[in-house]
């Protein structure tokens, strides 16, 4: 394991965008694409082999059924809370359909919609109601109460902690980490005006964002799904606003993206990009569904990435990123920071090795041991 020096360090795991692409400033974002509506399950089904568990806000207490509708169907998407947290749901269902044929049939697979105290509670900073747990805690219920078979993460919102009896052995393939930078004014951060309002709910991005720009404003409890955010933003409350490019892609909204923020920029969230998937520890049927699933080398970066999460005692009460990828030599490069709220001191550490879970895990946790060291006593408590 070899401790990298430097501020800035070029990430070989991201290939420098060669910018033909649709990202594009535009002056008013569009938020009413429709591409997923909800059913209600025909009682007449048979029993769903799996039931997956997401998280979301319903109209109704019923168990659901998620379908695709093509993107130029004429459907809205307001029934649904969390449409991005029910494409990953609907990734994950298809993905088994095409590992396993008996789950091809039709009510094989069910989705289960579970409101989590983060989709309840959206007037509040998360920081103040709790932290990462809020978007978890109720379908770890629901699987210990084995109402549901498997539950679908983002790996972002799940804390470093497992409750005791659910396991977390697969990972789907990492979509793009890096964040997206949208306004209707403006192309790009450098661009915006001193005094230009930011919206996002993440201290990470807030700390980033005013160490490089601190003549920028943040609204800081910027939350709601993605279709608030860019409401809110065509509203006028703020000038731009900063998402993670991969519920963008997922959603099929990139023609949003005004540009993309590079790692230097801004350095991604731990896990960001990541969809994960647990089951209890002694359901093998599950165990081995979720084995055909999984990516390996995203399972192994994201266990070194959570693993300087852990080490820190991370939560969204502390500005920390984390990115972890395999480098062009077949090793692994893994970069960390941590932030003071307000952006004014930013303390960063890199390190390489092999790619193996292991020694990641063991990269992760010293680096976090290093940052925990610069950083001193009292460097994490609320100002």
């Amino acid at each position: 394991m070899e401790a990298l020096a430097g501020s800035r360090i070029y990430f070989p795991c991201i290939k420098p965008p060669t910018m033909k692409h649709n990202f594009r400033r535009q002056q008013r974002v569009m938020i009413t694409r429709a591409s997923i509506a909800v059913e209600q399950k025909n009682p007449e089904s048979k029993v769903a082999l799996v039931r997956i568990g997401t998280r979301g806000r319903m109209p109704f207490q019923i168990k659901l059924e998620i379908n695709v509708i093509p993107r130029n169907t004429n459907c809205s998407r307001d029934l649904i809370d969390s449409p991005l947290a029910l494409a990953q749901a609907y990734e994950t269902r298809s993905k088994l359909i095409a590992a396993h044929e008996e789950l091809a049939e039709e009510g094989a697979i069910e989705i289960v919609i579970i409101k989590t105290t983060g989709d309840k509670i959206l007037t509040q900073p998360l920081a103040d109601i709790g932290g990462k747990g809020l978007f978890t805690k109720e379908i770890d219920e629901a699987l210990l109460n084995n109402d549901i078979d498997i539950a679908v993460h983002s790996m972002k919102d799940v804390p470093t902690y497992l409750p005791d009896k659910i396991v977390l052995p697969c990972n789907l393939e990492r979509e793009d980490v890096r964040d997206a930078f949208i306004s209707t004014t403006a192309t790009s951060l450098a661009d915006l005006p001193a005094g230009s309002v930011v919206g996002t709910a993440s201290l990470r991005r807030k700390s980033q964002l005013l160490h490089r720009y601190p003549s920028l404003e943040v609204l800081d409890n910027f939350r709601g799904n993605v279709q608030t955010r860019l409401k809110k933003l065509n509203e006028g409350l703020v000038q731009a606003t900063l998402l993670a490019l991969a519920g963008l892609k997922r959603l099929n909204m990139t023609e949003n993206v005004s540009s993309v923020l590079s790692i230097d920029d801004m350095l991604p969230a731990v896990a960001q990009g990541a969809i994960g998937i647990a089951c209890l520890n002694h359901d093998e049927k599950m165990a081995n569904y979720l084995a055909s699933l999984n990516h390996e080398e995203t399972r192994l970066a994201v266990a070194c990435e959570r693993a300087f999460l852990e080490t820190l005692d991370g939560s969204c009460r502390t500005p920390i990123a984390g990115y972890a990828c395999r480098d062009e030599n077949g090793d692994c490069f893994f970069r960390g920071l941590v932030a003071s709220t307000d952006g004014k001191k930013v303390i960063e550490t890199s390190r390489r090795g092999s790619y193996a879970f292991d020694d990641m895990v063991a990269m992760g946790r010293d680096a976090g041991k290093e940052l925990l060291s610069k950083a001193g006593p009292g460097f994490f408590d609320p100002r």
